[in-house]
């Protein structure tokens, strides 16, 4: 396979002169101003729904699902009349025949649903059939991933059927009256807009309201070093003493790396500069079919040399390195691939958040029912095929994994509603989708067939064998409470897997939301401790809890292991590295 070669100049075309800055436009919403934008903000984009399901798995649910109807016909007429009994109890307005609907959720939160007869049966009608399928799918026999897939292909048609995405939605019914059909047109408008340019999904969010360096990315910066894989940005210092050892931060390749500086107040980009660490950070490129050789070799060594013109710029012969989510499996497989080859003192620190380094600990997630031998040799034979994978693709497949939050939510905003799509900085880097090179791909669906993190020589880099027990570094792993992606559990593995002396922080956040969690977030608290805890709920057991962001936890830890403080460069990069664009560079923008 095509490794990055090694290179201690820039040598790819993109131009090098410096980009200039515009006046700034206006400026985006810096946090959630709706239920809608806080549901989907919960639900970003993660390496674990591109692993291993295609929508040849919603196909085999519906199967699942139907095939019991002819092989347990019994089971199934008693529940269909059951059921028959029950609806029609709620439309005649008998409350014998009701099921209980969710209080909490927020599609039903219009008063016209409890008040208006129509509405409340409607409701009612709803709930019983997502309780009469759910109660028929608990009763029949299935193996296990074919009850996953069953349930998930129940969930999103029961998702699809809620009265609530209907001109029926009582709120969409004012909305049409007060504005006197306008809203509707509007509506029609967003939705010939959306089947043109976005796949036919409704948009979740209005791109025209960002700009690079004007209301997004804004954290002070230049490249000084790129290859055909990344760029490397060093931040601008904003105290006059600075740590000696640089944090390298390496984002998952799934993503752009802008998720720690979407905006000042979120930025944990501004967060550590302010707190005097030399922060530097890598921003991949988008492949195309090109590159569709590019596999892990690839970018660990494409991120040595990165940590390498760190090392020099700095002056430190060592770096602390930040790699979260599929960022933290690079991070992992070039940490095995230094201590392989006599070069761990390079890193001394790791800091993880949300990364599962080993997938069997995720086997009793939907996700992981998900996964078959079979489904991961159907995708990588697609992926190898075509080149590579899709980022709009892959997130149409994770919308469908959680509907309410990123389809009918937007549904019922901008075609029923007929409001624009929120302009919300987080759904803005969500939506802005990247591409993996189909040999990475495979490498990925490796570590989940394999666990090569925990079954030494499962993973070769490099031509080196890859053993975590011969890592030594000082580790610092964060997980979300309400995270279903990487699971916090299965991140405390990771833990465990750097060794017990790890420090571990569990945030009360989901996946995105644990990250993004700045002093001052509103009953934000966390729990920390070193992971000697055979497991996640030994450890639970006993951790201490902290209010607030962990953030400045996170600093203590990192002061501690970053060396003494030095006069901080006046400029940024070397005679060697010299500046060439103001972050957030150029790779950020190709699409």
């Amino acid at each position: 396979m095509p490794k990055s070669p090694r290179a201690e100049q820039p040598r790819v075309s993109p131009p090098r002169k410096r980009a200039a800055r515009k006046k700034p436009a206006e400026p985006a919403p810096e946090a959630p101003s709706s239920p809608l934008e806080d549901a989907a903000a919960r639900n970003t984009l993660a390496v674990n729904p591109l692993i291993g399901l295609n929508p040849r798995d919603f196909g085999e649910g519906a199967q699942a699902i139907f095939s019991t109807f002819i092989t347990q016909p019994a089971n199934a007429a008693r529940h269909l009349g059951a059921y028959a009994k029950a609806l029609g109890q709620v439309l005649r307005g008998k409350k014998d025949g009701e099921a209980a609907p969710d209080t909490k959720d927020r599609r039903f939160a219009d008063p016209a649903w409890q008040h208006s007869p129509v509405h409340r049966r409607l409701q009612q009608a709803h709930a019983t059939t997502g309780a009469a399928l759910n109660d028929y799918l608990d009763s029949v026999k299935l193996k296990p991933r074919d009850r996953a897939r069953a349930k998930l292909v129940a969930s999103i048609y029961i998702d699809a059927i809620a009265p609530s995405n209907t001109l029926m939605n009582p709120t969409a019914l004012k909305r049409a009256i007060d504005s006197g059909g306008l809203s509707l047109l509007k509506g029609a408008k967003n939705l010939v807009h959306d089947l043109r340019h976005n796949g036919g999904l409704p948009s979740s969010v209005d791109k025209s309201k960002f700009a690079f360096g004007q209301n997004i990315c804004l954290s002070p910066g230049a490249v000084i070093f790129r290859n055909e894989v990344l760029e490397l940005i060093q931040y601008a210092p904003s105290t006059p003493e600075v740590l000696q050892r640089p944090l390298v931060v390496c984002p998952p390749q799934v993503n752009k790396f802008y998720a720690l500086d979407l905006s000042p107040e979120k930025s944990f980009v501004k967060f550590a500069v302010d707190a005097g660490v030399q922060v530097f950070a890598v921003s991949w490129r988008n492949p195309t079919k090109a590159q569709r050789g590019w596999d892990m070799s690839t970018y660990v060594e494409a991120l040595d040399e990165a940590v390498d013109v760190a090392r020099k710029i700095s002056g430190s012969p060592d770096v602390s390195l930040w790699g979260a989510c599929s960022g933290g499996m690079t991070v992992a497989a070039y940490l095995g691939w230094l201590a392989a080859t006599g070069q761990g003192g390079k890193v001394v620190n790791v800091i993880s958040p949300v990364c599962v380094l080993d997938p069997t600990k995720t086997a009793d997630t939907t996700m992981g029912l998900l996964v078959t031998p079979e489904s991961l040799k159907a995708l990588r034979a697609t992926v190898k095929k075509r080149g590579y994978v899709d980022g709009n693709e892959m997130a149409r497949v994770f919308a469908w994994l959680r509907p309410n939050d990123l389809i009918w939510n937007y549904w019922v905003n901008n075609y029923l509603m007929g409001n624009d799509p929120p302009a919300f900085d987080i759904l803005f880097w969500n939506a802005d989708t990247t591409r993996l090179p189909a040999a990475f791909h495979s490498d990925l669906l490796a570590i989940f067939e394999h666990s090569p993190f925990v079954n030494a020589g499962k993973m070769v880099v490099m031509d080196e064998p890859i053993d975590m027990q011969q890592v030594k570094v000082d580790a610092y792993i964060v997980a979300g409470i309400t995270d279903h992606i990487t699971p916090w559990k299965a991140c405390y593995d990771t833990a465990r897997i750097y060794g017990p002396g790890s420090e571990f922080v569990l945030a009360n956040a989901g996946h995105l939301q644990s990250l993004l969690n700045p002093p001052g977030a509103p009953k934000a608290y966390f729990f920390a401790g070193k992971a000697t805890a055979a497991d996640g709920d030994a450890w639970a057991a006993g951790a201490g809890r902290e209010e607030g962001s962990w953030w400045p936890h996170w600093f203590r830890w990192i002061s501690a292991r970053s060396g003494e403080r030095v006069v901080a460069p006046k400029k940024p990069g070397n005679r060697k590295y010299r500046p060439m664009e103001a972050a957030p560079g150029t790779y950020v923008l190709e699409a």
